[in-house]
């Protein structure tokens, strides 16, 4: 992002300093998994197409990488109906998965694919602001962690929380993947006025909320708070075009991974340490 593009953005997200109202807010934040188990409810299994792109992405998922050799284990948080779990048992015959979400809704179109078995999946509901992931996933056992378009729905203040929960099934040496939405993001810049909850924190038509993450508020969640190892933290930006619609405008994604300290003790050491 250029000094003019972001100068632009900045501008436009100013012209609007009106919050939703306080009552509204809490009741936006109480409901988030409500809300989206609601969306599931309406759309099914036909809004979001498979994610194809993840394991360009990220080699840690490709067949042949240094984590397939071990016969992997992954958790996939907020795995909405499978987008992301079906293109990656295809691909790589190696991993196997545990996949979460806090729409039971979410959860049984999983359930219900012809693709799944608990041979090398395992789904379940899981809000991971507050219900323990190491109730059902032993501690300190997954070698991989995906956070893709997931924290974005999670209310700032429990960002926090569920890190702490991530470290506690998360291999010491293990990896989180990250891809969310970035700050000036064109989805951002085009609210209007009575959707904005606080800095960089928006709701939907439907309820459901949408965070923009800057780098620096990953560095604090998972480096500061969480004591894992910064290893890719940066934005990604491509151009969208559309003529008939109007529109010629950047969309801007944050992409990381953080690495789980080797010493187990570390891993125990920063699950106990302040929220931000």
């Amino acid at each position: 992002m250029d000094d003019a593009f972001i100068a632009d953005a900045q501008q436009i997200l100013s012209a609007d300093n009106s919050l939703v109202p306080e009552f509204w807010q809490k009741k936006y934040k109480d409901e988030a998994g409500r809300n989206w188990d609601k969306f599931y409810n309406r759309n099914s299994t036909n809004f979001f197409k498979d994610r194809n792109w993840t394991d360009r992405e990220f080699e840690e998922l490709r067949p042949g990488h240094t984590f397939s050799e071990q016969n992997p284990v992954l958790l996939e948080i907020g795995c909405g109906v499978g987008n992301f779990v079906w293109p990656i048992l295809k691909r790589n015959p190696d991993i196997s998965v545990y996949a979460c979400d806090f729409s039971p809704r979410a959860v049984d179109f999983v359930k219900a694919n012809e693709l799944y078995s608990e041979d090398r999946c395992r789904a379940f509901v899981c809000d991971i602001t507050k219900d323990r992931l190491a109730d059902t996933i032993p501690p300190h056992s997954v070698d991989i962690v995906s956070a893709i378009y997931v924290f974005s729905a999670l209310p700032p203040e429990k960002q926090a929380d569920a890190v702490s929960n991530i470290l506690e099934i998360l291999k010491p040496g293990g990896r989180i993947l990250f891809r969310d939405y970035g700050i000036y993001d064109l989805a951002q810049l085009r609210f209007k006025s009575g959707h904005k909850l606080e800095n960089n924190l928006y709701v939907r038509q439907d309820g459901t909320l949408s965070y923009y993450f800057s780098t620096e508020r990953l560095r604090e969640l998972f480096v500061q708070h969480g004591g894992l190892v910064e290893l890719e933290n940066e934005y990604v930006v491509k151009r969208l075009v559309n003529v008939k619609r109007e529109i010629d405008s950047d969309r801007v994604f944050t992409q990381a991974k953080f690495q789980a300290p080797i010493d187990t003790a570390a891993i125990e050491s920063a699950m106990t340490s302040t929220t931000i």
